[in-house]
């Protein structure tokens, strides 16, 4: 179905992905699989953010609550625009602090799936800094999801090895970009009420 051998592990470095890794791994998204990721904190689960069957195998890979929004990941101010609106403060935000480890909440638009919103009516759009979190929306040419890939209650993994060793061969795919940084998570900042509401704190103060 994806194009890849299930479990399979490929090595990309980190600081300049290779063209052909990134094409593989956007062929596994585009066929509905799940590949994991690096990201400056920790990896991530990617899957193509507007399809609903693949989102709900990040669930059921995390084992994770249906009513838990799941945040995305863009390349651009533009590709943010096709799935939330974006405001002024927003802009602003952007401008200052992406890419980073700031994921603002924004009204979603009509194409992003309930499966990402959890009903809310609001989707969290970041633009990752680190090369390969941030390349993969490019290639797919949509957002991807992003959430930790461990399941609900282990801890965030930090390397590739970990993340086969919660999933084994569950997963379509994972980019083995090294060991990440760890730390705090993305701040999560809610521009839907006013005043602006912190929902996380994480690595940007705000």
């Amino acid at each position: 179905m994806t194009g890849a051998r299930s479990g399979a592990v490929l090595r990309v470095e980190p600081s300049a992905p290779d063209p052909g890794a990134l094409a593989r791994a956007a062929a596994v998204l585009r066929a509905g699989g799940v590949v994991a990721f690096p990201t400056e904190t920790f990896y991530g689960l990617g899957a193509a953010a507007l399809d609903r069957a693949a989102v709900r195998r990040v669930f059921a890979l995390k084992g994770r609550p249906e009513a838990r929004p799941v945040l995305l990941l863009v390349d651009s101010l533009a590709m943010a625009e096709g799935v939330a609106h974006v405001t002024d403060a927003a802009r602003d935000l952007a401008r200052r602090h992406w890419p980073g480890a700031l994921t603002l909440v924004l009204a979603a638009r009509a194409p992003v799936p309930a499966e990402v919103t959890a009903g809310t009516g609001t989707v969290g759009v970041r633009i990752s800094s680190h090369p390969i979190a941030r390349a993969l929306p490019t290639a797919l040419g949509a957002p991807v999801t992003a959430p930790s890939a461990n399941p609900a209650g282990g801890a965030p993994p930090t390397t590739a090895a970990a993340v086969v060793a919660y999933f084994g061969g569950g997963l379509d795919l994972v980019l083995d970009g090294g060991a990440t940084a760890g730390g705090e998570p993305s701040t999560i900042l809610d521009l839907t009420v006013e005043p602006p509401r912190v929902l996380r704190q994480g690595a940007v103060r705000l």
